[in-house]
């Protein structure tokens, strides 16, 4: 019997068929209706909230009653230049500068050595060590380092056995740095951050060595330029994005995290801090939004001064 000699019925049709071929044929409608729900709700929901909470900076507290006087002023504002609220964010922007910078300092090695020398199977133990931190609660991390730094945790015992009990009372006896103990001190607030952003410093350097040619370092070795100055002129000009997209990680994160320094740390306020204490005990909602402004205008800054340097031209 011939197949060819039946009559068979052509294919219906559907709703469903025809707003697929009809989506296919507009690509930019189909694309469209695929980012309108996610961008609704980042625009929405997310920037929608942002933007009216920062817009209580315009306003003010009335000091007798603690109203808030929904009146446009500048008063607000103004107030972050006092010398009590300017310390919060010169304290904070220094904090985020010192972890941003051991990060760089502690990430680079260990990223140049996953890019340049480990094979595969270390590289693939390289990820593992680098995102298992990330696995972990954040506040068991941040509760572990309080243990480790406290006076008599793991540290200042590993001090003492090797003969470095003296030099660790000195550093904690310096005026900014030092403190009762590392747990009460910045120097334990940067050490506690480095440790928990210092992933999102190493990744990005990792994958910006490993587009870095390597007959340009073998072609400056053959020069007869040492590895100095091969690392200066050759490997961290193209390495600095990587360098910069990590301190951006890093900058921005110590930049608005609170928890940390409530756990770890002096009795200083900063930004984060700031903000939370006044929307909720505090109730100042125009100054917390004001302090807000504060981490968005120093990222913007910074992403200025990074985007004139031609750190993003390799991006």
């Amino acid at each position: 019997m011939n197949p060819a000699g039946f009559d068979l019925p052509a294919p219906r049709e559907g709703i469903g068929r025809r707003l697929s071929d009809a989506l296919t044929r507009h690509g930019r409608l189909l694309t469209l209706l695929l980012l309108t729900p996610p961008l609704l709700w980042l625009g929405l929901i997310y920037l929608g909230s942002l933007f009216v909470f920062l817009a209580q900076s315009i306003f003010s507290i009335d000091p007798f009653s603690g109203m808030i006087v929904r009146e446009p002023t500048t008063a607000t504002l103004i107030e972050l230049f006092r010398p009590a609220n300017f310390d919060i964010v010169r304290r904070t922007v220094l904090v985020a500068a010192a972890v941003t910078a051991l990060c760089a300092v502690l990430a680079f090695p260990i990223a140049y050595y996953a890019a340049r020398y480990a094979g595969p199977k270390v590289k693939a133990g390289f990820y593992l060590a680098v995102m298992m931190p990330l696995w972990s609660s954040y506040l068991v991390k941040v509760y572990g380092w309080k243990l480790l730094l406290a006076k008599e945790g793991a540290i200042g015992w590993f001090a003492g056995r090797l003969g470095l009990g003296g030099a660790l009372d000195a550093w904690l006896a310096l005026p900014v740095v030092g403190g009762p103990s590392l747990s009460v001190s910045y120097t334990g607030m940067v050490l506690t951050f480095t440790y928990l952003w210092l992933p999102f410093m190493i990744l990005p350097i990792q994958a910006a060595l490993e587009r870095v040619p390597p007959h340009l370092i073998e072609a400056a070795g053959d020069l007869g330029a040492s590895p100095g100055l091969v690392f200066r002129t050759v490997i961290l000009p193209l390495a600095m994005p990587g360098v910069v997209a990590g301190a951006i990680f890093t900058f921005s994160l110590t930049l608005g995290d609170y928890i940390v320094p409530q756990i770890i740390g002096t009795s200083a306020l900063v930004l984060g801090q700031a903000v939370y204490t006044l929307q909720g005990t505090a109730g100042n909602i125009p100054l917390a939004a004001a302090f807000s402004l504060v981490p968005i205008l120093v990222m913007a800054l910074f992403l200025t001064i990074a985007r004139r340097t031609g750190a993003f031209d390799a991006l």
